[in-house]
């Protein structure tokens, strides 16, 4: 059996080098599954808790251009006012079930002049071609709505572009439809009055804490292993086979050393035939170990 000294090799401190690169990356993927974890049943928790709050008049949660606080996220709201259809935003890359689709959000300008921006629901529709006159016109006239008031998305994918977007902020579309409008934006759950062609509403979220638990024990799991099979490689190189030690047609000798096994000699050498010349002549033959010819 070896000795141990073959790990401070340069293949051997190479190969550890990898796997604790691959440990280490697989221990920092499973604490993140842990985190969104956490961050999930933080959110449920918020959304549990304002699910069952009060009913509170929008303004008393945000004002014009502010932010919804993260626990006031999932808040029933409410606000009355008139649907500006002219100013009607729709939102593009939006599936159920499988189905391509829109959401259609519309700014309810109310008594004040600041506007809210409503999501009124899901219709399906082309991606690509959908504007605000192919979809189901809201109710006229001073509308009340009721809904889950929702923090602002960021990023590139709420830039606004010919009253269309893939995300919904308030700045970016109070900026493209020059209109001062409250922070965040509703979820539609109900109008009064009811509109002729009633869209598709936005539900709660699943209040499930998702695979992230079993996600994590899968990277840890993937981080032993790659440890795991590193010693047992090293125990197996220490450990040796006769197979590797001796090599093709080798074999160990008393002291360790490998010697290589040579076929016995039949003392003779093949005849040589010279088919051109129309003659045979056969070679001269070597003594062989019993000094007969």
């Amino acid at each position: 059996m070896r000795s141990w000294g073959f790990l401070v090799s340069r293949r051997w401190v190479a190969f550890a080098l990898v796997v604790a690169l691959l440990a280490w990356l697989a221990w920092w993927l499973g604490e993140w599954q842990f985190g969104r974890l956490e961050d999930r049943k933080a959110r449920n928790a918020i959304i549990e808790r304002n699910e069952t709050a009060p009913v509170a008049p929008v303004a008393d949660l945000v004002s014009e251009g502010g932010e919804v606080a993260v626990d006031d996220e999932w808040r029933v709201v409410t606000a009355t006012g008139t649907y500006a259809v002219e100013d009607t935003v729709i939102v593009r890359y939006r599936t159920r079930d499988g189905a391509s689709g829109v959401d259609v959000v519309v700014p309810l300008v109310t008594g004040d002049g600041t506007a809210l921006l409503v999501d009124r629901g899901w219709v399906a529709a082309d991606n690509r071609g959908t504007d605000a006159g192919d979809v189901p016109a809201p109710p006229e006239g001073e509308v009340t709505v009721t809904g889950w008031l929702r923090r602002d998305a960021t990023g590139d994918s709420t830039a606004v572009t010919d009253q269309s977007t893939r995300s919904i902020s308030s700045e970016r579309i109070g900026e493209a439809l020059d209109l001062p409008v409250y922070g965040g934006f509703v979820d539609l759950r109900s109008e009064d009055p009811e509109p002729d062609q009633p869209l598709a509403r936005a539900e709660l979220p699943e209040l499930d804490n998702g695979p992230h638990f079993f996600y994590g024990l899968q990277w840890w799991f993937f981080g032993l292993l790659a440890v795991g099979g590193f010693g047992y490689l090293a125990w197996d190189e220490r450990r040796g086979s006769p197979g590797r030690r001796g090599g093709r047609g080798g074999a160990p000798d008393d002291t360790g050393q490998t010697v290589r096994i040579m076929p016995p000699s039949t003392g003779t050498i093949t005849p040589v035939t010279n088919d051109a010349a129309g003659d045979s002549r056969k070679a001269a033959t070597r003594p062989n170990s019993s000094g007969s010819p």
